[in-house]
């Protein structure tokens, strides 16, 4: 790890994915930092098409990447749509680490997935867990693709020199998030459903799986922070891990997240339903040692999620499923569990 840190004035910055939810968050967290902030929709420049990303290079030469555009979803989506989410996460991260390579790029930070390590991994996991055993089923393509862009920043660092780094957030959540019951990650897809439920004036809410799975979640806000100060101030061909420090059982947050949208009624758990690994909380000591910790509650996290959900409710802009995560796309997640 190289003791200097990385000014970020006056770069060119690309985000990539800025007009997903963590992508958003970065490029709203960029604005203080004096730095000319890069974007670019899918509509302009599909990330999977190699020859495309080459030539953007060549036109806007970006000086920093932060690569956060994906094809993203949870447990269902990744069993409905397994080729699509190894082989256009593959394509989306070959063709930007290349063409930033290609392209002079002076840092490059290429944003992972907690799913990247072992199911059965001792908690709270540690960076070095990865690749030392199997990885969850429910969504082994995607970490088997994030762990091929991880692998290939530390290739292109030890080959080439290149200060190209990788971070592993933990479950995010918050502004920008896709709500809907059938395909959104578990903290949207429960605050449409206890709304929906509130509105409607139903006594009962089902969840899929038995509730006792845990799960660690960073409020995206929190984590696009994060992510600037590793920019500024981490180099090495270690990953590092983005968490709360903290983790819930599903059942804990479906009580949290009914409190927050004022459901008052009966909440099941369906136990034939899938609910992913047992538990993943990552260890931040990493982070730590550097001067990054989270603040944010999980409650307090929640009430603004749920505020900004119903502020854009009334506005028409919700989105409710499927959608573009800015260069790759973002496709449908499980019924109530965590990915």
């Amino acid at each position: 790890m190289s003791d200097s840190t990385f000014d970020l004035a006056g770069r060119r910055i690309w985000v990539a994915g800025h007009r997903g939810m963590l992508g958003s968050a970065v490029t709203r967290r960029l604005a203080s930092e004096n730095c000319e902030i890069l974007t670019v929709a899918r509509e302009e420049l599909d990330l999977c098409d190699q020859a495309a990303v080459r030539s953007w290079f060549d036109r806007m030469h970006p000086e920093v990447v932060v690569l956060a555009a994906a094809r993203v979803g949870g447990v269902l989506a990744n069993s409905r749509y397994p080729a699509s989410f190894l082989s256009d996460n593959l394509a989306i991260q070959d063709n930007v680490i290349q063409a930033a390579a290609a392209g002079g790029v002076k840092k490059l930070l290429f944003v992972s997935s907690s799913c990247v390590y072992p199911r059965l991994a001792e908690q709270p996991i540690r960076e070095e867990a990865l690749m030392t055993g199997p990885l969850e089923p429910t969504n082994v393509w995607y970490g088997v693709a994030k762990i091929a862009g991880m692998m290939q920043c530390a290739a292109y660092r030890q080959q080439y020199g290149l200060d190209f780094i990788a971070a592993v957030p933990g479950n995010l959540y918050g502004p920008g998030d896709y709500f809907d019951n059938e395909n959104s990650h578990v903290i949207p897809a429960f605050i449409r459903r206890f709304h929906d439920a509130v509105s409607s004036r139903l006594d009962e809410v089902v969840v899929w799986g038995g509730g006792a799975a845990r799960r660690e979640f960073v409020h995206v806000e929190e984590c696009a922070d994060a992510l600037v100060f590793l920019l500024k101030n981490y180099s090495s061909g270690d990953i590092i891990n983005i968490g709360s420090g903290l983790d819930v059982s599903i059942r804990e947050l479906a009580t949290l997240v009914a409190a927050v949208a004022g459901f008052a009624g009966r909440i099941s758990f369906d136990a034939s339903k899938p609910e992913g690994a047992p538990r993943r909380l990552l260890s931040t000591e990493r982070l730590t040692r550097l001067g990054w910790r989270s603040k944010m509650s999980l409650r307090q996290g929640l009430e603004t999620t749920y505020r900004w959900f119903l502020d854009s409710r009334a506005a028409g802009h919700v989105p409710r499923g499927f959608g573009p995560d800015d260069g790759g796309r973002d496709v449908g997640a499980p019924k109530g569990s965590g990915s």
